[in-house]
């Protein structure tokens, strides 16, 4: 047993290695565990290549510059499929006078093997933005020609980053992947895991990932495995690996901050007990929830709200505004007069009054609960201030690396018990068939908030830690991940019918970082809800982020006012809700402007199902009650389907 107290304690892991099977099996005992080892696929090399016997003539006759390897088992392949058909040491001289490129350990040790060194090694965590980074630090490839050795599929986003360089990109297929000759032990533990005998899950690669869902859907079983592997704990190799499970809905429980197979097993021996009873525990929440939000005769099951979150058609447009309980309220002002902001806060039934008040006065079509993005922060060791003329301080922000460590784990929700208090109050106090909206900040916001210490302009500080050390980064998001799942599920719990996620800062990020540093957060958030009820997700600032949004999983994704709706639609799809989009400030004008530029925003959703009509952000503080309560009204008279 490990003496650093790692252990798996006995907890049966399943791994689909096939040419490291019992290297696995092996590190896996050691570290207390009982392995479920099974091959998932096995390489075919083409016949009769003659793609690559063309390119080794290339290579010899000079006509190629650069060669990027991926893969140790392609390097190998690939002499196997010019073999006496060219000289092989004349192409391994000419390889050696070019530029080579080695993605990792193995395809160096395969160049090894045949005396050559590689001229560039690709660092950790070897993806494909690490192929480039390395480039543009190593060599100029514009005007060269320039082959990837493929593995799999071809990696589209190496091939149009080489040729935004200006490279003349080839992709040189050696050989497939297919299936195991002998599938029983394979099926075997698919069925294992289906009949809830695998406690954690263990893939190293995309392939294997791909071949076992091969089999699952071949063999009808794949929405048991499915829901099976969702409950296990997921251990992914490394971020390739992750981005992978998340691109098909999986959440990622455990990554190493090292790539490798042994790095691997010891993170997930060090915290799988942990993280299987915090799932444990969520999946028995999770199944009383989704009774109730799949009960279709609860008196708001049916309402225009959740009609249109569900993209089902409705006899008008529903409507419910962003702060639509905030400061433009007399009744709001006169309570916030007698108590602080926090305190307000942490009072549900002054939450559930002010709400109760802004629903009734406004006539919308849902309610959210009343809180704040920010009061998750402190049971997670943050120090939060609501200070008089300057919002929300965090006295003890984060700001290096090491400082994420002071990020406690929410661990349950226990210290935030008033704000499922005010969704119970809130449920208990509104009319029955109105759905009550709970809402948690999104992970970049959250960490951005935790990293400034307030407000920010530029997010300097945020933007640093992600550039500088994507570890700590990752690390801080999957803390945020778990506690924003587990506070969003415990609203619902609690009786909330819908939940949005407020990504208020993200429109500081371009699309490739949004992509890279936050989208996969997101996406296990949104794959840990109950099913069955519906999540917007809203980000404010950036339209080029929209596509992203509608990548999370959620029903309905939110839209702000700096882009069309129809536009916005046309962007995200049609099989995905929307919410907006009318400017704020649109509320500040004469009610014929109002009432125009609503109509504006309805016509643009042609009466299509599954538009939510909302602002593009929050209620501003100077906006009349009178014209809030008359667009209430115009969108409901407008929208009646006739």
């Amino acid at each position: 047993m490990p003496e650093n107290g790692k252990n798996f304690a006995g907890l049966n892991v399943a791994s689909f290695e096939s040419r490291r099977g019992k290297e696995m099996a092996m590190i896996i005992e050691k570290f207390g565990g009982v392995p479920h080892v099974s091959p998932s696929m096995r390489e075919v090399p083409l016949d009769d290549n003659q793609p690559a016997i063309d390119f080794a003539n290339r290579v010899i006759t000079g006509q190629i510059d650069i060669v990027i390897f991926m893969t140790g088992v392609g390097f190998n392949h690939l002499l196997a499929a010019i073999d006496r058909k060219v000289d092989k040491q004349r192409f391994l001289d000419a390889l050696s006078d070019i530029t080579t490129i080695c993605r990792g350990p193995k395809p160096v040790a395969a160049m090894r093997e045949v005396k050559l060194t590689p001229t560039i090694k690709v660092p950790e965590p070897n993806t494909w933005r690490e192929i480039l980074q390395t480039i543009d630090t190593e060599i100029h490839i514009a005007n060269q020609t320039l082959v990837v050795q493929e593995y799999g599929v071809t990696n589209a986003s190496l091939v149009a980053g080489l040729e935004a360089r200006g490279a003349h990109v080839e992709t040189l297929h050696v050989y497939d992947w297919d299936l195991p000759e002998d599938i029983g032990p394979l099926a075997a533990n698919i069925q294992k895991m289906i009949d809830g005998k695998i406690d954690v899950t263990m893939f190293t690669s995309a392939n294997q990932l791909n071949h076992v869902l091969k089999l699952a859907q071949r063999q009808g079983q794949m929405e048991a495995f499915s829901a099976a592997l969702r409950g296990t704990v997921i251990c992914s190799v490394g971020p390739t690996m992750s981005e992978r499970l998340r691109d098909l809905g999986y959440p990622v429980d455990v990554e190493p901050e090292h790539p490798k197979m042994g790095p691997l097993v010891a993170a997930a021996a060090e915290r799988s007990q942990d993280i299987l009873v915090r799932k444990r525990q969520i999946r028995a929440v999770l199944q009383e929830t989704t009774k109730a939000a799949l009960n279709k005769e609860a008196p708001w099951y049916n309402s225009a709200f959740l009609k249109a979150c569900r993209r089902e058609p409705t006899d008008f447009t529903p409507v419910w505004l962003m702060r639509q309980a905030g400061r433009y309220m007399k009744e709001y002002r006169e309570v916030r007069a007698k108590t602080t902001f926090l305190e307000l806060c942490a009072n549900p039934q002054l939450c559930s009054e002010v709400m109760c008040t802004a629903v009734e006065k406004l006539g919308v079509d849902a309610a959210i609960i009343f809180s704040d993005l920010l009061p998750i922060l402190q049971p997670m060791g943050l120090d939060l201030e609501f200070a008089k003329g300057e919002g929300p301080v965090i006295h003890n922000p984060i700001r290096e690396a090491a400082d994420v460590d002071r990020v406690l784990e929410l661990e349950s929700t226990d210290s935030l018990h008033y704000v499922m208090e005010t969704v119970k109050q809130t449920r208990a106090d509104l009319p029955a068939d109105m759905p009550l909206i709970g809402f948690a900040g999104a992970p970049f916001t959250l960490a951005s908030y935790a990293i400034e210490g307030g407000g920010s302009r530029d997010y300097v500080n945020t933007k640093t830690l992600m550039f500088r050390d994507p570890g700590a980064w990752r690390e801080l998001m999957e803390r945020f991940v778990r506690a924003i799942s587990r506070y969003l599920n415990a609203q619902i719990a609690a009786g909330a019918q819908a939940v949005q996620l407020f990504d208020s800062w993200a429109g500081a990020l371009g699309p490739d970082d949004y992509r890279r540093y936050v989208l996969p957060y997101v996406k296990d958030i949104v794959a840990q809800i109950a099913p069955g009820v519906p999540v917007i997700n809203f980000a404010t600032g950036n339209p080029a982020l929209l596509p992203m949004l509608a990548e999370s999983g959620a029903a309905v994704v939110g839209v702000d006012w700096r882009i069309r709706l129809d536009v916005a639609w046309e962007t995200v799809g049609h099989n995905i809700a929307v919410q907006g989009n009318l400017d704020p400030v649109s509320l500040l004008a004469d009610q014929m402007e109002l009432r125009r530029r609503a109509k504006d925003v309805l016509d643009q959703a042609a009466g299509r199902p599954g538009h939510i009509f909302n602002l593009g952000h929050g209620v501003m503080q100077q906006t009349p009650v009178d014209n809030a309560r008359a667009l209430v009204d115009m969108v409901h008279e407008m929208s009646q389907r006739k």
